[in-house]
């Protein structure tokens, strides 16, 4: 069972995005066998499933659905196709190979928790993956799938196309019901959850576009049959996204449970050059980094937490023994300082001056004491904002200088990068002057 493809097994296949190429491989099936269950038995089928949140939160799908209010109408579905996450690109490959595959998920759920209308927000840099999905859907309405009678059952479904703005913060499902609204996009203050009062105040279900194109393979060969390819709470399989110094990058679908250095030095091909394993980010660019004798491990979401980092969202980001590992956190460091919506205080303020701190480290401005003011720093950030963004900057933040701080020390002491194969591997004299103490 090890080797079962439930997303990416058409992957590649010649006009896999149209209808009638989802409609020869059996799509839509699940569909017509859903519209014949009562709602309660797929609610049920996906508990069963142990299908966890596939964005990053790894919450369990089924149990999330319960949590609508049983008489208040309406209720929305929104899917979340924002995908910004560094080191994640999975999502985007869904829509573009199978976006059938995703309407249909769509259609279950709707049907499962009597909803009737749906939202893909997708982030504005998918412009193509956006016209992919909504060729789909034209096609979809033209064939009687969507629209005021699905597949001639009394149940109207409408699905909606909503193009972000490319906001990383848009990602966040409170700050992307604003956003969705028409408003900025601002993470609200939960409780309420979205459940309980979401999309213009009503019962609202977020999941992300991996997990709900799950939905028909569970529907079609039961949840049983997707948690026994998993293992403990986590079934089914997972896009993993693998990017950084491997041999070959990309997207695989494999168990839940994978172990992470089999997928690197295996599946990957291994490190360019037959370089060492330096460290592994294994969730998207907000996991505390795993060193190379830590790479030895399940991929599963209870599995990596036990072992101090996250699941996240699958984006495994590899780095070989030739990374600055101050240069790699600089990069991180700048997108959050960047992508912070300035809500709240700690992130607003301290985001910058993470990023500034770890610069002026990397560039050898740094003083001794430096290392421990960044990690104050971070600590006096995670946990201290509305949403996950703040804990997303200080993570990296907190793992890179607990596990690597001898390189974070070296470049103060030396005062300069010791990887002197990049423009700032020089000596601290040749290097320009430090502005405002903080930035060169």
């Amino acid at each position: 069972m090890s080797e079962t493809l439930i997303l990416t097994r058409r992957w590649g296949t010649k006009d896999s995005a149209t209808l009638a190429s989802y409609k020869s491989a059996g799509g839509y099936g699940a569909l017509e066998k859903g519209l014949a269950l009562p709602p309660s038995a797929i609610v049920d089928e996906v508990k069963a499933s142990n299908l966890r949140g596939r964005g990053g939160a790894g919450f369990a799908t089924g149990l999330k659905w319960t949590f609508l209010p049983k008489d208040v109408r309406p209720r929305y579905l929104t899917v979340n196709a924002d995908e910004s996450e560094p080191g994640t690109f999975k999502d985007r490959y869904i829509i573009e190979h199978e976006p059938h595959m995703l309407i249909e998920g769509i259609a279950l759920t709707c049907w499962a928790n009597d909803i009737h209308t749906a939202y893909v927000y997708i982030r504005g840099e998918f412009a193509r993956q956006a016209r992919i999905l909504e060729a789909a859907l034209a096609e979809a309405y033209q064939a009687g799938i969507l629209g005021p009678k699905v597949l001639g059952k009394d149940f109207a479904l409408d699905i909606h196309v909503h193009r972000g703005a490319g906001a990383y913060i848009c990602g966040e499902e409170s700050a992307l019901l604003e956003s969705l609204e028409g408003k900025k996009g601002y993470p609200r203050l939960k409780p309420p959850f979205p459940a309980v009062v979401g999309l213009y105040g009503k019962p609202t279900i977020i999941n992300n576009v991996e997990t709900i194109a799950n939905i028909p393979w569970i529907v079609e060969h039961g949840g049983a049959a997707f948690a026994a390819l998993g293992v403990g709470k986590s079934g089914g399989t997972r896009l993993f996204c693998v990017s950084g110094h491997v041999n070959q990058p990309g997207v695989y679908e494999k168990p839940v449970h994978y172990n992470l250095k089999k997928l690197i030095m295996e599946d990957c091909g291994g490190i360019v050059g037959g370089r060492k394993v330096k460290a592994v980010i294994p969730g998207g660019s907000s996991s505390p980094v795993l060193t190379a004798d830590e790479i030895d491990v399940s991929c599963e979401f209870d599995a990596l937490k036990a072992a101090g980092t996250m699941a996240g969202s699958g984006g495994v980001i590899v780095m070989d023994d030739s990374t600055c590992m101050v240069r790699a956190l600089s990069r991180i460091s700048k997108f959050y300082a960047e992508e912070s919506c300035g809500q709240c205080t700690p992130c607003r303020e301290g985001t910058p001056w993470m990023e500034a701190l770890v610069h002026k480290i990397e560039h050898g401005h740094g003083q001794p004491g430096d290392v421990d003011k960044l990690a104050q720093m971070a600590n006096n950030i995670g946990g201290q904002t509305i949403c996950a963004l703040g804990d997303a900057a200080a993570m990296p933040v907190q793992s890179f200088v607990k596990k690597f701080r001898a390189e974070f020390e070296r470049h103060i002491t030396e005062r300069r990068c010791p990887f002197g194969d990049h423009a700032w591997g020089k000596t601290q004299e040749s290097r320009d002057a430090v502005v405002g103490g903080m930035r060169a």
